[in-house]
């Protein structure tokens, strides 16, 4: 295989459009792919799509290998960026050995991943037993593929998954995990109209992945926000119109705002609470995340369509829920809650205090998630969080559980892609779990025959804007997967 082949076809996936939830146009661009190269191609009611390579002359009792990655993308973007998500392109520039988006998500996860197995399809030159490639849609929300997948989509006993971020590593274990999400209602009474109003934004954090940048002490734009709110809400009368902060359930917050009113005699006390908030969170993530830091301004209400402010608030949240939000943000847990006792420097337990959103019908829905390979630890994790939002008046419902995946190291695939590893580079590879959620776990419980091991090429960044694809990790991951795939 042809590590330039590899990124020709990734360049052409991120002309696609692939939103999580709204896959529509990767899935009929796969198929046309398999129409074009007239490969096998089936696709199933969840939009999840199989297509396959017959053996190579001489291969046929060479066993089936699937090749499976997930089909959507996380998409964020930097705050003011122009880009809509459902018809733009990515766009992606090379520097200093680097794929990168700068500005959105690069969708790298898990496109490289599909880009690889359609490179297995039809390059001429390898020769490979059958190859059944899978292509699974809404990984990223719920793993919705993976759980609508039925038992007789796929035929292989013998599993590639190509969703894993570090060249050099192999990977055959990853934590389950679930969503927890509160709730508020509120009522509005008129905002006083003699009151300062203020946006109080705080931007600039990397964010990152809540399962894999979890441990790497990110600040998370929700959690500092509160913290400021909390403060102020103690010392003086405040009233809260507006709050947003962070987007996907499995991102850590980059960026979030409230707006707020107060008297003009608290003006100067208020914002030196802010400030000084910002420069502990300076001081505390100079190491971890250098670039965090806030902001204020005079403002009007938010048209969030149009990126801009217009007019002033006319209405304030009750006071009660406003108060009751912003205990229960500031008191929820954020991060690791547990390493493990059985790999060193594993996480084995984590929560992720990922959104608050206003909807409509006065509603603020905060969103969260936690991981861990200890299915009791995951749900103890839930019950936490979900008892600090019922202290608060919150409804809280729980979605989108999904199993962790138990590592078998007995594994047959495993050895030979040991085997493989040493063979073209010369030292041993890493073996070891992951704490972000892989569907392997989910694989298992369907097709319990399944001999699974995950790798990829080095991203860093995901789930992020400025994500990036290491080039050269690339070349040797290529390398990785046609030694295994034509020596099987």
């Amino acid at each position: 295989m042809k590590t330039q082949q590899i990124l020709d076809i990734f360049k052409e996936i991120l002309k696609v459009p692939r939103e999580s939830g709204h896959e529509e146009q990767i899935i009929a661009w796969l198929q046309n792919f398999a129409a074009e190269h007239k490969l096998e191609c089936k696709t199933d009611h969840a939009g999840n799509v199989l297509i396959v390579r017959e053996a190579s002359k001489g291969k046929e009792n060479a066993p089936t290998v699937v090749l499976q990655s997930h089909s959507d993308m996380v998409c964020e973007k930097n705050a003011g960026v122009v880009h809509d998500f459902r018809k733009d392109p990515i766009n992606a520039v090379e520097e200093d050995g680097w794929l990168i988006a700068k500005d959105t998500t690069l969708g790298a996860d898990c496109g490289i991943g599909m880009a690889a197995q359609l490179a297995a399809l039809i390059d001429p030159d390898i020769k490979v037993g059958q190859i059944e490639a899978l292509f699974t849609v809404s990984e990223e929300t719920g793993l919705d593929g993976a759980m609508a997948l039925k038992e007789d989509f796929i035929s292989g006993n013998i599993l590639i998954n190509l969703d894993s971020e570090d060249e050099g590593e192999l990977f055959i274990g990853c934590a389950g995990g679930l969503d927890t999400t509160a709730k508020f209602k509120y009522t509005t009474y008129p905002a006083t109209k003699e009151y300062i109003k203020c946006e109080f934004k705080v931007f600039g954090a990397l964010g990152g992945h809540s399962g894999d940048d979890i441990d790497k002490n990110r600040a998370n734009a929700n959690k500092i926000l509160a913290r400021f709110l909390y403060r102020a809400l103690a010392k003086h009368d405040i009233e809260l119109y507006e709050i947003d902060g962070g987007n996907k359930r499995n991102a850590i917050a980059r960026e979030a705002y409230a707006v707020i009113g107060f008297a003009k005699r608290d003006r100067k006390s208020i914002l030196k609470i802010f400030n000084t908030v910002i420069e502990e969170v300076k001081e505390e993530f100079k190491v971890s995340d250098p670039a965090v830091d806030g902001c204020v301004g005079e403002v009007g209400i938010h048209d969030v369509k149009e990126n801009k402010y217009i007019g002033t608030p006319k209405k304030a949240i009750d006071k009660n829920t406003a108060a009751s939000l912003i205990y229960a943000l500031y008191c929820a847990p954020h991060g690791v809650l547990a390493m493990s006792n059985d790999v060193k420097g594993l996480v084995e337990t984590s929560t992720n205090l990922a959104s608050v959103k206003m909807q409509p019908g006065n509603i603020i829905r905060v969103g969260t998630s936690q991981r861990s390979a200890i299915a009791s630890c995951r749900k103890s994790a839930a019950e936490m969080v979900e008892a600090c939002f019922e202290l608060a008046g919150a409804v809280v419902t729980h979605e989108s559980e999904y199993p962790g995946w138990k590592p078998n190291v007995d594994s047959q695939i495993l050895e030979i892609s040991k085997a493989a590893y040493k063979k073209l580079f010369g030292v041993d590879p890493v073996v070891r779990a992951i704490h972000a959620g892989l569907e392997c776990g989910l694989f298992l419980d369907k097709f319990p025959k399944l001999d699974m091991i995950s790798f990829g090429p080095t991203l860093r960044g995901v789930h992020a804007p400025g994500e990036r694809l290491d080039l050269a990790s690339l070349d040797k991951f290529t390398k990785l997967l046609s030694e295994i795939i034509t020596n099987l």
